[in-house]
């Protein structure tokens, strides 16, 4: 739970230059998460329903951790936050806290794309990570089962937070430019939010930074910048340019698609 923007204030929370100071903040999160779980091979015998045996749960490990922690997590109000998303909303408990009243920052929708970020988790950003400098996975460390899934958790919610985020951008973008956006929106016009809300020149900035920060993230200090580091540096680049950045834009065009519901300029 990485908290730097300040939610409680909706005008700060929508302000482009402090989001994008958050997301940087969760590009160092991510990548150092990703670090910690290719210490670990695939182990993709955790991402199977059975795969691993446990008492009362068909549920792969992954998945029962996954589910375990955010119930946990609930308790201390970590959902009631709106920018976390649970992958088992079922999961969540009543808060031991008491409650926090945050402004509406963002417009009611129901935009989640928890699942495919999962799946794609799963069968492309890990097998290209744990890969390694182009060798083959390392195959299966049964002993290590358990502390690569919680690498996985803490990964997974992490991304899932950074791509959710895209509905901050769109709001803000939104009400920058509303005259704009409400008429790409009526005509129903996605391939227009989608040009609206891209900016190349940020993108390439941001797989740049991410290319150094990967680099200096992953190298032991002692042996410089020239030493092979801890982590596959495409990798991680790769992970953001056909899954984070995708995701992220499918976030804000969905999001911006039920910005008029329930307001005038839905007429």
């Amino acid at each position: 739970m990485d908290a730097a923007i300040d939610l409680s204030d909706a005008t700060k929370a929508l302000d482009l230059e402090n989001i994008r100071f958050q997301l940087m903040r969760l590009e160092d999160t991510i990548t150092f998460h990703l670090i910690e779980r290719v210490q670990f091979p695939l182990n993709p015998t955790i991402y199977k329903p059975g795969g691993v045996q446990i008492p009362g749960s068909n549920l792969s490990l992954f998945d029962w951790m996954l589910r375990e922690q955010e119930s946990l997590q609930s308790l201390v109000r970590r959902y009631q936050s709106p920018d976390e998303y649970p992958f088992f909303p079922s999961a969540l408990q009543a808060p031991i806290l008491q409650p926090l009243h945050y402004p509406r920052i963002l417009h009611p929708n129901d935009v989640d794309v928890n699942k495919d970020l999962k799946e794609k988790y799963i069968h492309i950003i890990l097998p290209s990570a744990c890969r390694q400098f182009g060798k083959e996975d390392r195959g299966e460390t049964e002993e290590n089962y358990g502390s690569a899934a919680t690498c996985d958790v803490a990964l997974l919610q992490a991304l899932s937070r950074r791509i959710h985020f895209g509905k901050f951008v769109a709001e803000s973008k939104f009400r920058q430019e509303t005259d704009r956006f409400v008429g790409l929106i009526r005509a129903a016009d996605t391939e227009g939010l989608h040009a609206a809300i891209t900016n190349e020149t940020v993108e390439k900035k941001l797989l740049e930074r991410l290319k150094l920060k990967a680099k200096a993230y992953g190298t032991d200090p002692s042996n410089g910048l020239g030493g092979q580091g801890k982590i596959d540096v495409d990798a991680v680049v790769q992970m953001y340019k056909e899954t984070v950045i995708p995701l992220t834009k499918l976030v804000e065009v969905e999001y911006l698609m039920q910005r008029l519901e329930g307001t005038s300029w839905k007429a």
